[in-house]
């Protein structure tokens, strides 16, 4: 694919953030008028920078599903990000926060692993459960390279969707075993009960989200892909994290609890 020079110069602005470890300035500063089209062209430079570098894609992570958030950016529709192999995160190790995040938020969601490839431009919530193998309880931990997170559409797209890592619970089911629009999802930060949400709250249905992603990267000549894992959308408000945090996201449905820690350094 052929990219412009405005393109690789946001491209190269924000993964310069990546190798200082530091934030930089959004986007929408260095480029007032970027088209959301554009921004999601910064994405896939960056995306195809990490391929070339030996990074597996594993799916894809979808942003602004709530109604609340998309009316907070002045947007009507979700986003999306590329996950990659190395961002999946064992339930076993903390996140180092000195040298792995800048500013990290977490979430609790549903992840969808597909068995059967999904091509826009027209696909249905039937299309995406007669595709998908399994239906896990998930944390996404987002992080900006935005300093101090201050962020627009564009500015959250052409940073891959603020992706960062990704947990995946224990109990996996098939879509017909589960409500996967009643399931209950509570999050807990240090044991302390900071919100809650369900399935409902990415707009009506996880699997309808999904079907958007599908239709959307038909755009862009991408499609999603047996194997490919995808997060539908936080269930609840994303909570920021420090070292030493602890977060649990409590789920019903007999999805159960997924962990995650946040550590200075290594012990």
């Amino acid at each position: 694919m052929n990219y412009s020079d405005k393109v690789v110069s946001l491209a190269d602005h924000l993964n310069s953030a990546t190798d200082r470890h530091q934030g930089v300035e959004p986007v929408t500063k260095l480029e007032s008028n970027l088209s959301i089209e554009d921004a999601y062209y910064v994405q896939l430079y960056n995306v195809d920078r990490q391929l070339k570098e030996g990074k597996v894609i594993s799916g894809k992570k979808i942003g602004l599903t709530s109604k609340a958030m998309q009316e907070s950016l002045g947007v009507d529709e979700p986003d999306y990000g590329h996950l990659f192999s190395d961002m999946e995160i064992d339930k076993s190790n903390p996140i180092i926060y000195s040298n792995q995040v800048l500013q990290p938020r977490v979430e609790g969601e549903l992840a969808f692993t597909l068995k059967k490839d999904l091509v826009g431009p027209n696909v249905t919530v039937k299309d995406v459960l007669d595709a998908t193998e399994s239906i896990v309880a998930s944390i996404e931990i987002v992080d900006s390279r935005v300093q101090d997170w201050k962020i627009t559409l564009q500015d959250t797209v052409a940073d891959n969707g603020s992706s960062a890592f990704y947990i995946l619970g224990d109990n996996y089911f098939k879509p017909e075993e589960v409500d996967r629009i009643g399931v209950e999802m509570q999050l807990y930060k240090n044991d302390k009960l900071i919100n809650e949400g369900n399935g409902s709250a990415v707009l009506g249905d996880p699997a309808y989200c999904v079907a958007w992603l599908a239709n959307k990267l038909s755009d862009f000549n991408i499609q999603l892909n047996a194997g490919d894992v995808i997060l539908a959308g936080a269930l609840s408000a994303a909570i920021n994290a420090s070292p030493g945090d602890e977060f649990t996201c409590k789920f019903t449905e007999g999805f159960g609890d997924v962990t995650i820690k946040f550590e200075e350094e290594v012990k």
